[in-house]
């Protein structure tokens, strides 16, 4: 089943009743109801937004992501369940006990499945790019060449028009602001599919920032990178240096979960291609299996 995405970006005061989300907008004084088990991702994106504690015991109990916009409408912060497996402590325990080794083939799988996208996603624009195709095939354990790095510096060059001088910087000037509005989305399917397959989004196999809450995200969202990516260039080709974020552009970010990827030979939402990715990893920690499975790019 996939799941919905629900946005608010007016004010509106949200509270539950009988298992269903019940939605009272002050403009309008309109109430609908949502059931609760349907939702994957919960956008709140205006400060006149009231939420009752009762509702987001149930939408964390439904293991639904809870995510908060600031003033500026980006998301600055991610709520989600704790206990999202039936099995959870055991597979916290494999997931502890990985070995370096381990993480670092897990990491080179990873890189290799990014480059790969990007190289696609670029051929699918025409553009020459058997550079790509040469680094996703030689990324070594941990990416010890820094392959990622050198792919990006290529990559960014090339994804977007001319005119727009892009560099990517989290802070720097449009698409930026699309580009970090889309993978905060990601990151936020990502963390939540982790949790569900029993896993800590905090301990990742590559990044290991202290104060970042979601490490494992971070590594596992990065094949799904180049999905954002696309959804920004067709927005970049529509309006052209008009970047600034619209109700418009938001609508077309808010479709990631649901856009069609290709994983195992099969074309699934991206939402359902991540709960294959996350439970593929859980397999890699308790050592059943050798192989992330990420979606390939067309």
């Amino acid at each position: 089943m996939i799941k919905r995405t629900l946005y608010f970006g007016n004010p509106a005061y949200l509270k539950t009743s009988n298992e269903q989300l019940v939605i009272e907008m002050h403009d309008t004084g309109e109430a609908k109801q949502v059931p609760i088990e349907d939702i994957g991702l919960l956008i709140l994106d205006h400060q006149q937004i009231t939420i009752t504690q009762a509702l987001m015991a149930k939408l964390l109990e439904n293991n639904v992501a809870l995510i908060t916009c600031d003033v500026t409408h980006h998301p600055v912060g991610l709520l989600f369940n704790l206990e999202g497996n039936a099995l959870q402590s055991q597979k916290f325990q494999a997931q502890v006990e990985a070995s370096a080794p381990l993480k670092k083939q897990l990491w080179q799988q990873t890189i290799a499945a990014k480059i790969e996208n990007q190289y696609r996603h670029l051929l699918c624009m025409q553009i020459d790019c058997n550079y790509l195709s040469t680094l996703f095939e030689t990324v070594k354990s941990g990416d010890s060449g820094n392959h990622e790095a050198k792919a990006a510096s290529f990559y960014w060059k090339r994804v977007f028009p001319e005119f727009l001088e892009f560099r990517r910087e989290r802070y720097g000037p449009p698409p930026n602001n699309l580009l970090n509005y889309g993978y905060a989305i990601l990151r936020a399917l990502v963390a939540r599919s982790l949790v569900a397959s029993g896993m800590l989004p905090t301990l990742g196999i590559h990044h290991h920032n202290q104060y970042n809450a979601y490490c494992l995200a971070d590594d596992i969202m990065e094949p799904y990178r180049p999905y954002v990516d696309k959804i920004v260039y067709q927005i970049v080709r529509s309006n052209g240096n008009f970047l600034e974020m619209t109700p418009n552009m938001k609508k077309e970010l808010l479709s990631v979960p649901v856009m069609d990827v290709l994983i195992e030979d099969k074309k699934r939402p991206l939402m359902n291609a991540v709960q294959q990715t996350t439970a593929s990893l859980a397999k890699c920690f308790e050592g059943t299996s050798r192989k992330l499975l990420y979606p390939l790019f067309e």
